[in-house]
């Protein structure tokens, strides 16, 4: 037990202000070790309920956290064994907060990222919009989400703007979203055959839901026309452009045949000689 104690006792310098006990190394090494286990478990915790795919995306993360708890456990055994630190972090504290301001951006990219991830607020395939563009979310990183916008364009979304701006997700509450379509007609016409008209070209096309089934609104008595809003339901939002179109096309079409007729803005316009 003795022979052992001088073992672990035994001091190796490096110079005349450094030096390191054997125990001192052991004490490292298990601390490395031990540090390791509990961040790779600590991992396994937060992603235990995350789907496999999310589950690889923290391993960069924590080898990053790894490798600054290994850099502080080496600093704080420099500094028990008697090197004076003060002076290293003096001269590199202007350059870490340089550092750190110019890695700011990135540091809130990668919060919001690991927020998405573990919230599941943002899913791959759901439909977003933010900031006026719409895509189909692709892959959604540590750093940033990639969506596919329906002209087959990539639009690569830094996360930190998830927590400064509005984000709407299309399909949070599942894929059938309500669109409408507003239309005015010119005062005088029937009403009535204008909301059959509107509810027949909604229920004719094949894209339509059939429930909830189409309805329409008599919104408003504007100043050149009664205004009218379709509603109906779709299955696939990201392509709502489309059907929308079809069923434009086709109310001109069934207005034509029934001499509805869709104003334009008029203006009365009274000169006042003097």
């Amino acid at each position: 037990m003795d022979k052992l104690k001088e073992i672990l006792n035994l001091h190796i310098e490096f110079t005349d202000t450094f030096g390191i006990s054997v125990k001192g190394v052991l004490i490292v090494i298990v601390a490395l070790i031990l540090a390791s286990y509990i961040l790779k478990f600590s991992r396994k915790i937060i992603t235990k309920k995350l789907p496999q795919e999310d589950k690889y995306k923290f391993i960069p993360l924590f080898n990053y956290v790894r490798w600054l708890v290994f850099v502080v456990i080496f600093l704080i055994v420099l500094n028990n064994s008697g090197v004076d630190l003060t002076a290293i972090l003096a001269a590199s504290t202007v350059l870490l907060i340089g550092v750190g301001l110019a890695l700011q951006t990135l540091f809130q990219d990668i919060i919001s990222g690991i927020f998405i991830i573990i919230d599941q607020t943002v899913h791959v395939g759901d439909i977003i919009e933010l900031d006026g563009k719409v895509g189909r979310v692709d892959k959604i990183n540590l750093r940033t989400t990639r969506a596919v916008t329906i002209d087959n364009k990539v639009i690569v979304i830094p996360n930190h703007l998830y927590l400064t701006n509005s984000l709407y997700n299309w399909t949070e509450n599942g894929v059938n979203t309500r669109e409408n379509i507003e239309v005015g007609v010119a005062y005088g016409s029937n009403t009535q055959l204008v909301k059959d008209i509107l509810i027949a070209v909604a229920n004719a096309h094949p894209r339509v839901l059939n429930e909830p089934v189409p309805m329409v609104l008599f919104t408003d008595f504007a100043d050149s026309a009664l205004m009218f809003k379709l509603i109906f339901s779709i299955n696939n939002s990201f392509e709502a452009a489309i059907p929308k179109s079809d069923i434009r096309f086709e109310i001109d079409r069934k207005f034509r045949e029934n001499n509805i007729q869709i104003p334009f803005p008029q203006r009365d316009i009274h000169i006042i000689q003097k």
